[in-house]
């Protein structure tokens, strides 16, 4: 089959950063589906891994935690697809990624693709939407009030890929004022398009701006980006026995400030029940589904932004590119095999 992948980690201008590569066609055994992989999209993770880890065993090392495609066989332990279905699904960081033709992947935290999405829209969603759900709804229970704060979630990052899914997500919460952060005219647009409340710019001091609202201290922060820039004006502007959570990976994090606020601190990382087979796993198949099911009833959009063809190493060096210059809204997409 062919294949995307790298030996050596580093930037991404190399020659050798991303190379098309040949690889043995992978069998289905126990739990695993095999996907003919029709579209991929690109995230921070993969270009954290390219720039910093080799291979998992062997020469190669092929990333891509973004997938929608076709079961092609299924493992004799699998129950809950057959040949034919048409899945997308996040992968796991400690197995082989999806850029390649075929890719093996456990059921259990797989979904069947949203019947209203093309194959690169479908594939714009798994990781950011499993992250967003879990983040907002496990880490920190924006369901539940905290006592006298404002009911209000301000999303730090609104318009990466995360954010994006995040402001869709918390707004399926009634009553819940979602407050998102974006700096620029296009990327400001693109989450009050998404249905934020309240936009604001993160490249000024958000304590103020959040007081300015009128509305109150909020009871829940949801940092996807540059935590640690931001992390003394979350402590000013959080609610006493607010809750907080991040996903990026800054490198200190003083939560001190947090104390005489009781605030309760969360990180997110989605493939944390993959990598360990954790007792729930199959939680991010259920989620998965519950995301499709709020695509087709058009409660939730993709949020692919751009579009590459086909899947081959020029145009996945092209997204990691993107993706690197921080100035990425929504989701990148590569799409086909030529």
């Amino acid at each position: 089959m062919r294949a995307i992948g790298y030996q050596q980690p580093g930037t991404i201008d190399r020659t050798e950063a991303l190379v098309e590569i040949d690889l043995p066609d992978p069998n289905a055994t126990g739990r695993d589906l095999l996907v003919e992989v029709k579209a991929v999209s690109v995230n921070p993770v993969d270009t954290k891994v390219r720039a910093g880890s080799g291979s998992i065993h062997g020469d190669w090392r092929v990333l891509g935690w973004d997938a929608a495609g076709v079961v092609r066989a299924v493992g004799p332990e699998v129950r809950g697809f057959e040949p034919g279905d048409e899945v997308f699904y996040a992968g796991s960081i400690g197995r082989d990624g999806t850029n390649a033709e075929l890719h093996l992947v456990d059921e259990r935290i797989v979904g069947k693709k949203p019947a209203s999405l093309d194959w690169a829209e479908a594939a714009a969603l798994p990781l950011t939407a499993i992250t967003a759900w879990e983040a907002l709804f496990e880490r920190l229970s924006v369901r539940t009030p905290v006592a006298g704060a404002a009911h209000a979630l301000l999303i730090v990052g609104g318009a990466g890929g995360v954010g994006s899914m995040a402001i869709q997500l918390a707004r399926q919460v009634p009553e819940l004022i979602v407050i998102a952060t974006a700096s620029r005219p296009e990327t400001q647009a693109w989450v009050g398009e998404l249905g934020a409340h309240h936009v604001i710019d993160h490249r000024q001091p958000l304590a103020r701006q959040v007081a300015d609202l009128g509305i109150g201290a909020p009871a829940f922060i949801f940092s996807a980006t540059h935590t640690d820039e931001h992390i003394e004006q979350i402590a000013e502007l959080i609610a006493p026995q607010g809750r907080f959570a991040l996903i990026d990976d800054p490198k200190t994090l003083d939560v001190v400030p947090f104390k005489r606020k009781s605030v309760s601190t969360h990180w997110e990382f989605m493939f944390t029940r993959s990598m360990f087979e954790t007792a729930d796993m199959e939680t991010q198949g259920q989620i998965l589904s519950a995301i499709a099911s709020l695509v087709d009833a058009g409660e939730v959009r993709t949020t692919l932004t751009e579009r590459f063809s086909p899947i081959n190493a020029a145009n996945l060096k092209r997204a990691h590119q993107a993706l690197e210059s921080t100035t990425a809204r929504g989701k990148i997409v590569i799409e086909g095999w030529q």
